[in-house]
């Protein structure tokens, strides 16, 4: 049974974002007869009335929303859940020189977290978010599954891929049936007043603030040298947090040329960040996008969700290590903790802190967090 099987009526809580996808997964829930009540969710208060990240502006548009649709809508604070779950793990993660994806942290901890528990105390049955993902119940094992959207441009399984049996199975994702041009077609045929409006990006705390700029509020941090692979100094870095292993913008090198070629690239190659000396407070860059540095067939995770509860059979699947790539190949092997993944071609700027996320076809299995990377 997908998500938009026809369902007995139930009384669905649906996070209301003040964007689209949210917007019309309200308005087809209503639609199929379910008695359904919107709640936004506030999850940042330091200077949220900043011209980069203001809930006010997304709040009026939720509202809004729920006024065309003709439903309630609740405005819930879970800020300090936020700060405490989702952002002081953030942090630490990048001064340990680790980039973590606050999205799947967000995703575990509070929508499907707070958000569900607030939502099964006003009597809901079911909630709704506007991702696009997709959720079915395998008729031989009985386990709730987790799948892939049906747009692959905007699938974001990746992101969900903490989500635990109970929380599945509470689960809805109408707009995961649909290809985003359709749900965009859907917002404007029934006159919501954001149809157009922009898909966000990013994280909302940090919103088009310079990243690095917020980062210099909450991070401690010391300049140190940029080498690269044959160890001669290029410059200076302004602290390990705020580079992320194939970064090739901002490094304050891009006038350094080498005579000849280099493995992996020639003299008007670009720079990239390849490795994080923490001990040494160094930063390492390789020129050439294919340098051997950037290239990994090996990985260990740790910190592992699994969606059915268990780990599946070592054997061959499919895995991402970042959002946007399409799915590898690869062996999973069971590791002292964690788990490890084998590619038979090698990944690039493989990313401690990032999530390995394992697919078997279109069903997500869970991941976990990377550790380490190797050729």
């Amino acid at each position: 049974m997908t998500s938009n099987t026809k369902l007995p009526k139930q009384r669905v809580v649906v996070g209301l974002s003040g964007g689209v996808d949210s917007a019309v997964t309200a308005h087809l829930l209503k639609q199929q007869g379910h008695e359904v009540v919107g709640i936004f969710m506030k999850n940042w208060e330091d200077d949220d009335d900043s011209e980069y990240c203001s809930s006010n502006i997304d709040f009026v548009d939720a509202a809004a929303v729920a006024d065309v649709i003709g439903i309630e809508i609740e405005h819930v604070n879970f800020a300090t859940d936020y700060k405490d779950r989702v952002f002081a793990e953030f942090l630490q993660e990048y001064q340990a020189g680790r980039t973590p994806n606050p999205d799947v942290l967000c995703n575990a901890e509070i929508k499907f977290k707070a958000f569900l528990d607030h939502a099964m105390r006003l009597g809901a049955e079911k909630i709704a978010t506007g991702h696009y993902a997709r959720v079915r119940r395998n008729e031989s094992t009985g386990l709730f599954e987790l799948l892939k959207g049906l747009d692959p441009s905007k699938d974001q399984s990746y992101f969900l891929h903490r989500l635990n049996q109970a929380q599945l199975s509470k689960t809805l994702f109408p707009v995961g049936e649909l290809h985003k041009t359709e749900v965009r077609r859907i917002a404007e045929e029934i006159g919501l007043p954001n149809a157009k409006k922009k898909d966000s990006t990013g994280i909302c705390f940090i919103g088009e603030r310079p990243f690095r700029e917020f980062l210099n509020r909450y991070i401690s941090h010391a300049p140190g040298p940029i080498l690269d692979d044959r160890g001669r100094n290029l410059g200076k870095h302004v602290g390990l947090s705020f580079y992320t292993l194939g970064q090739r913008q901002g490094l304050g090198i891009g006038g350094v040329k080498e005579k000849g070629a280099q493995r992996g690239g020639g003299a008007h190659e670009p720079w990239f960040v390849a490795r994080k000396d923490l001990e040494k407070n160094t930063l390492r860059v390789v020129q050439g996008h294919d340098h051997p540095w950037l290239l990994s067939h090996h990985l260990v995770a740790q910190d592992v969700s699994w969606c059915a509860g268990h780990a599946p059979m070592p054997g061959v699947y499919a895995a991402k290590t970042r959002y946007r790539q399409q799915d590898a190949p690869c062996t999973l092997e069971a590791a002292t903790e964690g788990f490890a993944l084998r590619f038979p071609q090698a990944q690039w700027a493989v990313t401690p802190g990032q999530s390995a996320v394992l697919y078997d076809g279109e069903v997500c299995l869970g991941g976990g967090v990377i550790q380490v990377a190797a050729s």
